[in-house]
């Protein structure tokens, strides 16, 4: 709720002050507003004192829309107006308390998950520096980096970071530190109650402040709340003067969130600014191997071009990442049951991820170099990088050839799969495998076989 009379008064006093630039007639708005003031707020109903029957009246009816107007602009809330005469109060309850609470406790579906540590966090390239930034400032709250501000598309590990940070300093740092998560919608929407007086003993800044370390997710969403941005900015404020640290995160770095306070931008921009980019195709099938060891099963029992395709079609997210492997999974134990996961039956599970086409019938140059490189017990890494030794050079010439007959893209195309190589070296590649199929009967074997299972 709003902590004390003095707080209501204040706001009343924001609210007279937009009426009286409104009106611009200083005889009305001293006859009628300048002596009113809040007597208490009861659910979404503001009960008005005024000092006449005539002024009651007037507010509710002329002036009604110009106070609805007013008191958004200051609290944005939509509030009901009951209007009351000073020399009547006497008859109501003998108290300027704000009505009955309905909860002092806040936040309260706010909670660190302690399944979201450093531990089972995959690091790679992408996300080391937000990675590091975030153990550095776990295992010294307060010190460096304050505040921390992580940004990146959605579903890149931001949020999982944050619960890491927490578990860290609660479980190993400083344990008994205070650590409060706080998603902004949820900060929205305490904030709506606290100034519709649903809230009772302290005040909720003194409640946030109270803490040591602040988990801020997806600040973003304060976008355009004025009012909630400054409520914000006096909590940030006040805890970065106690040395407390704040973490915060959103989809965009400070200065590109649009209708962000200028202030909240400069004092976002003197802590650090990581970001997390999209991962990279091997460290999406880390996170693919590590989910599924999490789920106790066994990693031999998917093809390795299972884990492939999958990183290469969901490697923009993390988070559809693992829901596409959560429905392959519910696919084998429910709809198709098997112990070994192949491609085809990959294809089948997240059909309908993909937009309904058929999968199993999609060829392009990645899910060839896929499964030559599983055919070969070779990585796609391996088939695309600098490695000359024998075996490895001549799955990369089985690939290339494979990519030109069956997608019939031009040379330079196929170069660029395989680390922007000229189309001379292309050429070349495909010509030898042309001339080795009419005397190597292996290699003709094991180009049908790769056939059958494109």
């Amino acid at each position: 709720m709003l902590g004390s009379i003095s707080e209501i008064t204040q706001l009343w006093g924001r609210v007279l002050k937009k009426i009286e630039n409104k009106l611009n007639e200083k005889q009305l708005y001293d006859s009628f507003f300048s002596n009113s003031y809040i007597y208490e707020i009861r659910d979404s109903t503001l009960v008005i004192v005024v000092n006449s029957k005539v002024a009651a009246t007037l507010l509710e009816t002329r002036y009604n829309s110009m106070l609805q107007e007013a008191v958004y602009e200051v609290t944005e809330t939509n509030f009901k107006f009951e209007f009351v005469i000073e020399s009547e109060l006497a008859n109501r309850q003998v108290s300027q308390q704000i009505s009955t609470p309905k909860s002092s406790v806040y936040f309260k579906d706010s909670i660190i998950n302690p399944d979201l540590t450093f531990d089972n966090f995959v690091v790679g390239d992408f996300n080391r520096e937000a990675a590091q930034a975030s153990l550095y400032v776990a295992s010294n709250p307060g010190k460096m980096f304050n505040p921390l501000f992580i940004y990146s598309h959605s579903g890149l590990g931001k949020t999982h970071l944050l619960h890491a940070i927490g578990n860290y300093v609660k479980n190993i740092s400083k344990p008994g530190a205070k650590v409060l998560y706080i998603n902004s919608n949820d900060f929205i929407e305490e904030y709506v109650k606290y100034v519709k007086g649903d809230r009772d003993s302290e005040s909720l800044k003194e409640y946030i402040i109270s803490h040591d370390v602040l988990l801020f997710d997806d600040i973003q969403l304060l976008t355009d709340k004025v009012h909630t941005q400054e409520f914000f900015f006096v909590i940030f404020s006040k805890m970065k003067d106690m040395n407390k640290h704040i973490v915060i995160t959103s989809d965009k770095q400070p200065n590109e969130i649009k209708n962000l306070e200028e202030r909240l931008i400069t004092r976002f921009s003197q802590g650090l600014t990581v970001e997390i980019h999209e991962p990279d195709q091997p460290t999406c099938v880390e996170i693919l191997k590590q989910k599924i060891e999490s789920r106790n099963l066994n990693i031999e029992n998917f093809d390795s071009s299972v884990l492939y395709f999958f990183s290469e079609k969901f490697s923009s997210n993390v988070r559809e990442l693992e829901g596409a492997l959560n429905r392959l999974i519910f696919y084998v134990i429910n709809m198709k049951q098997t112990s070994h996961i192949t491609m085809e039956v990959a294809a089948e599970a997240i059909q309908n991820l993909i937009g309904g086409k058929n999968i199993a019938t999609q060829l392009n140059e990645q899910k060839i170099i896929n499964v030559v490189a599983d055919y070969y017990n070779l990585t796609p890494n391996q088939l695309t990088g600098k490695i000359r030794t024998g075996q490895i050079v001549l799955a990369r010439h089985v690939a290339i050839y494979l990519i030109r007959i069956m997608l019939d893209i031009p040379l330079k195309k196929i170069g660029q799969a395989f680390g922007g190589k000229d189309h001379t070296t292309i050429a070349s590649a495909i010509d030898k495998v042309d001339k080795m199929l009419k005397t190597d009967e292996k290699l003709v074997e094991a180009i049908e076989q790769i056939k059958k299972q494109l």
